[in-house]
């Protein structure tokens, strides 16, 4: 992306000064008239080309590097107006050792005050227009990313609904319901109602922030179901501060987390394992941790539907640095994932 973005740079400041060259060079012959243009006067020309490209490109250092695509308009715009002369005296003088190579220098021409005037002014509003296009088609493409941004978010959004609505993680709350209803019909019901919780739930939050309070319950519901499955093999513990609840947090994040826990490590031991959910309030963050049974293993990120880079992505694209996502291996043979969320909260009811 940045070869190509300098790449189009170059072929745009190479193709434009050599434009202005060749309207240059017209303008010179036909202000000649018949004489015709002399040979080191289209020399000349070029070389003012080449020269006007080596000026604006230092001019583009000092846009990036003294970061003035950030300024806003009222401490831009004198700072353009006061470079673009600066830049219109240097380009001036640049051209007389040319000029006296060529056997064109003029001292009386050269140093008359109307004519340094005149020519600084016109390499000014030349540099004004290159500064003006630059910035114009900066902001452009920095829209444009900005669009590309919020549909990437967008996108994410959607592949973590998608994520949720696992086909065998439904098959197999379908199968454990199914077992239940003749040797338990009232746990069956409530597991109905947990597994319509669910699929709601999942259909209905594809944007914005949630309550911690409605995704500790569709927390809840899932461990319900999968403690069903997996009966004495899963063991869950909850540690919630009070003051959780207040918190917003990214819709269906923490189950897909959860869920990991269960599927890449409760599930693949014999014994099965526990489930620790706790939450900690300190500084005005609410900091989430997820203990699992199991190892974890980086190679895993990269598996269909797991959402752990979308979930560091959608952390970064909700909260900037503010938050902060990690996975770590115990001693003990635990995964612990840990969430920090910064302090966005609901209005207490």
């Amino acid at each position: 992306m940045v070869i190509n973005k300098q790449r189009w740079y170059w072929i745009m400041q190479l193709s434009g000064w050599a434009l202005f060259a060749g309207l240059q060079i017209v303008a010179a012959i036909l202000a000649s008239g018949k004489e015709g243009v002399q040979n080191p006067r289209v020399i000349f020309l070029l070389y003012e080309s080449l020269f006007c490209l080596g000026v604006s490109h230092l001019f583009r250092n000092i846009i990036i590097n003294w970061k003035w695509l950030s300024l806003g308009f009222s401490r831009l715009i004198p700072r353009v107006l006061l470079s673009v002369f600066l830049l219109g005296i240097a380009m001036y003088f640049l051209r007389v050792p040319v000029s006296i190579a060529l056997g064109m220098f003029k001292k009386e021409v050269v140093f008359d005050p109307f004519t340094f005037l005149s020519g600084t002014f016109f390499y000014a509003i030349i540099f004004f227009l290159w500064a003006t296009f630059y910035f114009i088609y900066t902001y452009v493409e920095r829209y444009n990313t900005s669009l590309k941004y919020e549909a990437s978010v967008k996108e994410i959004e959607l592949s973590n609904l998608k994520a949720q609505l696992n086909p065998h993680f439904i098959f197999n709350a379908l199968n454990s319901i199914r077992a239940l209803v003749d040797e338990n019909p009232e746990k069956s019901k409530q597991a109905i109602n947990q597994l319509s919780n669910i699929l709601r739930n999942s259909l209905s939050r594809d944007k914005g922030l949630t309550r911690f309070e409605d995704e500790l319950k569709m927390v809840k519901d899932y461990l319900g179901l999968e403690g069903i499955r997996f009966e004495e093999r899963l063991q869950v513990e909850y540690q919630i501060a009070d003051g959780s609840n207040d918190f917003l947090v990214p819709p269906l994040m923490i189950q897909t987390l959860v869920e990991n826990g269960v599927k890449h490590g409760i599930s693949k031991l014999t014994k099965g394992g526990l489930i620790q959910l706790t939450t900690q309030l300190q500084e005005d963050e609410l900091k989430i941790r997820i203990r699992s049974s199991g190892h974890y293993n980086n190679s895993i990120e990269s598996s269909p539907g797991l959402g752990l880079a979308n979930t560091a992505q959608r952390l970064k694209l909700l909260y900037g640095a503010a938050a902060h996502f990690e996975i770590t291996n115990e001693k003990d043979n635990f995964v612990l994932t840990e969430l920090t969320i910064p302090h966005l909260r609901t209005p207490k009811k």
